[in-house]
């Protein structure tokens, strides 16, 4: 090999832009990939635990061999859990540094405009974990996300309905609805209020708040009227736990309906767990799989102390996973091959593999094959629709004693058949 071929070889991996498998230099170049979290501001726990499953990934795909003899890696940007700063940093890692594909955000306020104002009209692939806006199918639906845009995570339109039953089931009947006033909080509440009405619950009063107030006494006041017996809160663990505390205060009945990101210690220590005893919430389920089982064994060491049960953590480990398998599958680091690699790595006709370093062994031995794999995750097996969708199961759950203890589930095709039924 000659001097001017070994020099080349070097700055395409230095770049980061084209692998040089083969090469006696491969095993020295990185890919990185984009990834723009929550890492503070409101949805910042959640943020922090989607970064340490998502590097987690990468950790097992670099042991098991990595992408083409190439080592996968992070750069990670704080959203600070605002769209105008997530677009900021998106940017920058788009455009500036050319990151082939992008990993974010967690909430739906932030992966939003991080799509429509970057990576759609790049073409740069986006994967969120956690984003679960209905918008983002409606985007789909337009034409107007350039068939990049996919995520990990049913959306609230099913998670709104499976709510509304489990709230009806539990006797919750006659709710007042306080929410975030994002784009997250408000597809949230419609797609429950219609569910919920055409069940035959009674919403007494829907209550819109603005993020990162210092007090939530006005809005808990007026949640009040119409004499509620309880309180569907869609909110974020901190902001949540300040609004909680004035329903109480202000005399509010503690028995509470909570979305998924509400599956949180946090929020429960700063409530206090003997005013929680009543309270239930859904959460995006999983299928269990040998992933689940290895993600439950080894996230917490990897990540320093933070649950494996953590919003967001799990199906942010797929997220990584899915984006390292792609680019191992598309055999380049270029949008648009990566783009057409990410649902061909959950092929259903596909050789089932499953999360950790020996069975991404496997994997990548038999994408070097020319064989289709099946990647089933810590959050069971996927696919994904035209809009870049999932269907997946709901978890039910009820805080008590200070814990969040799973109750039941309701599969996708319960939902499914539940949306027949009322004719959404």
């Amino acid at each position: 090999m000659t001097t001017r071929t070994l020099l080349l070889s070097s700055a395409l991996c230095a770049a980061s832009l084209h692998f040089a498998a083969g090469t006696a230099l491969a095993q020295d170049c990185t890919v990185t990939v984009g990834m723009v979290m929550e890492l503070t501001g409101p949805a910042g726990q959640y943020g922090q635990a989607g970064a340490k499953s998502v590097d987690m990934a990468f950790r097992d795909l670099n042991e098991a061999g990595g992408v083409n003899g190439c080592k996968l890696a992070t750069e990670t940007r704080d959203s600070q859990s605002q769209g105008n700063v997530a677009v900021d940093q998106a940017t920058q890692l788009v455009n500036v540094q050319k990151v082939p594909v992008l990993i974010g955000g967690i909430i739906s306020s932030v992966s939003i405009p991080i799509l429509t104002s970057v990576t759609a009209s790049a073409g740069v692939p986006q994967v969120s974990p956690a984003s679960s806006s209905p918008t983002l199918t409606e985007l789909a639906r337009e034409g107007k996300t350039n068939g990049v845009f996919f995520r990990t995570i049913t959306s609230d339109a099913l998670q709104g309905t499976a709510a509304a039953k489990y709230a009806m089931d539990q006797g919750l009947d006659k709710l007042a609805i306080v929410h975030v006033n994002n784009d997250f909080g408000v597809n949230m509440m419609r797609e429950f209020q219609k569910a919920y009405e055409s069940l035959g619950g009674k919403i007494t009063s829907v209550t819109p708040y603005n993020e990162k107030q210092a007090s939530y006494t006005s809005e808990a006041t007026a949640a009040m009227e119409g004499e509620p017996e309880g309180l569907y809160l869609i909110s974020y663990p901190v902001d949540g736990a300040t609004i909680a505390r004035a329903w109480i205060s202000q005399g509010g009945p503690a028995t509470f309906l909570l979305n998924d990101g509400m599956n949180s210690t946090d929020f429960i220590e700063a409530v206090g767990a003997r005013y929680l005893d009543n309270a239930y919430g859904t959460s995006s389920g999983t299928s269990p799989t040998k992933s689940s089982q290895y993600f439950y064994d080894n996230y917490e060491a990897f990540s320093g102390g933070i649950k494996p049960d953590a919003p967001a953590a799990d199906r942010s480990y797929d997220a990584g996973a899915i984006v390292g398998l792609a680019i191992a599958k598309a055999g380049k680091a270029e949008p648009a091959a990566i783009k057409a690699a990410i649902p061909e790595v959950v092929d259903p006709k596909g050789e089932t593999v499953f999360a950790g370093p020996e069975e991404f062994k496997k994997a990548l031995a038999l994408i070097k094959e020319g064989k289709p794999i099946r990647y089933e995750g810590v959050i069971g097996p996927v696919n994904f629709d035209q809009y870049g969708d999932i269907t997946g199961p709901f978890r039910l759950w009820k805080i008590t004693d200070g814990a969040v203890v799973t109750t039941g589930e309701m599969s996708a095709d319960d939902v499914t058949a539940l949306k027949d039924q009322l004719g959404q």
